[in-house]
């Protein structure tokens, strides 16, 4: 499979204070504006991709317009300024240090948006592992359309229990090129990264193509779901634009990633809660229980509800999904759809008990699902209940890093 995933025309920034330029995906802390604030006060004028992504926290606010535009003109002035250093032909070997100390290991190279299918019931190479939701993809989309350089947070994972892809890259390390080696901020933990030698990479994309050998989806997104259908979206266009123009080799047709193996010991699914902000709390939960059965009775799915009167652990007894946060969602969704409010995604147990104490908000805390459930779920049932799972606390998400350039 050497051909859906491969190297990239991977670039890197010249500053000196790359601590600076390095910073969480957009979709994290969207409901903790101060962060997003320390984050841009702390990076100053310094170059940073902070100026060439739209944290999603601004979504919707009456600026958003202007914000876009903003990105695009700081992506056409760092290109103009020679920010940016090009390596061609490149897969980059990466160590990243989490928060918690466990090593994750994995490989930046780019990934063939001709093998990739968001739609439910894709059978394609890489597939979606959550719904996609599909009116989160024109902001992000106005963005991509207009620049001429990506910097995606996307993680697509490998179902690889015999580690035999991408962790012997560790051994190869003194023959690699270090590219950079500094601490992400504000608790992301410390990041490294190794530019491959010709020999390594085919060592490696050997071996890939052997993992991938007669499996059904050898790749299944671990993390930048929308940005990964938003870069489908993006060169689907572009085609259906140019219908008499062979696009084959256009850079549109890929999208930059990092792959990661499933069966890292550093990755550890943890369940995204939520909380919902309506006019009416009472009738609310009213209608949950009575939807879902809700009761102390023990069931096998299970859902600690947050008011800023207290907690409750409850049980559904008439389950919507097959999953808890399935039934929850599916309940939320039609509520907000016939009544109106608003719902959002945590990650955190504190933070959700933090947010909980607002008057007219209901938190929902739910448990992770099991990885090893991933592959053989996405396979059988297609794509589960969006915000299913998160592979890590927020501070250990993809920081951008690197990018690379899409316009033809």
């Amino acid at each position: 499979m050497a051909n859906v995933f491969s190297a990239a025309d991977i670039l890197l920034p010249k500053t000196a204070e790359i601590e600076k330029w390095s910073v969480v995906a957009c979709d994290q802390y969207t409901s903790q504006p101060e962060y997003w604030e320390r984050v841009s006060n702390t990076v100053g004028s310094a170059p940073s991709a902070l100026r060439l992504i739209l944290p999603e926290i601004y979504l919707g606010q009456p600026e958003t317009e202007a914000r876009i535009q903003k990105v695009n003109e700081n992506i056409r002035e760092y290109l103009s300024e020679g920010i940016f250093e090009e390596y061609k032909d490149a897969l980059v070997y990466i160590e990243r240090i989490q928060s918690d100390g466990k090593l994750r290991a994995g490989v930046v190279g780019k990934i063939d948006l001709e093998c990739y299918d968001f739609t439910p019931g894709s059978k394609s190479k890489v597939r979606a592992t959550e719904a996609t939701v599909v009116e989160r993809i024109p902001p992000r989309l106005e963005i991509r359309k207009n620049a001429e350089i990506e910097l995606p947070h996307i993680m697509i994972l490998i179902d690889d229990m015999s580690r035999g892809v991408i962790e012997p890259l560790a051994a190869l390390k003194p023959q690699m090129k270090r590219l950079y080696d500094f601490d992400l901020m504000f608790g992301g933990g410390h990041i490294s990264g190794y530019l491959m030698p010709a020999e390594i990479q085919k060592e490696f994309l050997n071996a890939l193509d052997k993992y991938s050998d007669g499996r059904e989806m050898p790749f299944a997104m671990g993390d930048g779901n929308h940005s990964l259908a938003t870069a489908k979206a993006h060169y689907e266009a572009l085609k259906a634009a140019n219908p008499g123009k062979d696009m084959s080799s256009h850079p549109a047709r890929y999208a930059l990633c990092e792959l990661t193996n499933l069966h890292s010991p550093a990755l550890e699914f943890e369940a995204i809660h939520r909380i919902v902000k309506v006019s009416d709390p009472y009738k609310f939960i009213l209608e949950m229980s009575m939807e879902l059965g809700l009761s102390g009775l023990e069931a096998e799915q299970r859902v600690k509800i947050h008011r800023n009167y207290g907690v409750r652990d409850l049980y559904i007894r008439n389950p919507l999904h097959r999953l808890a946060v399935g039934s929850v969602q599916i309940f939320i969704d039609r509520y907000i759809k016939e009544n109106g409010g608003q719902v959002d995604y945590i990650h955190g147990s504190d933070v959700l008990r933090r947010l909980s104490m607002e008057d007219g908000v209901i938190g929902f805390e739910l448990e992770p699902m099991k990885k090893e459930e991933l592959f053989p779920t996405v396979i059988a049932e297609g794509s589960l209940p969006r915000k299913t799972f998160s592979m890590g606390a927020a501070q250990d998400k993809r920081y951008y890093l690197e990018a690379r350039r899409i316009s033809g």
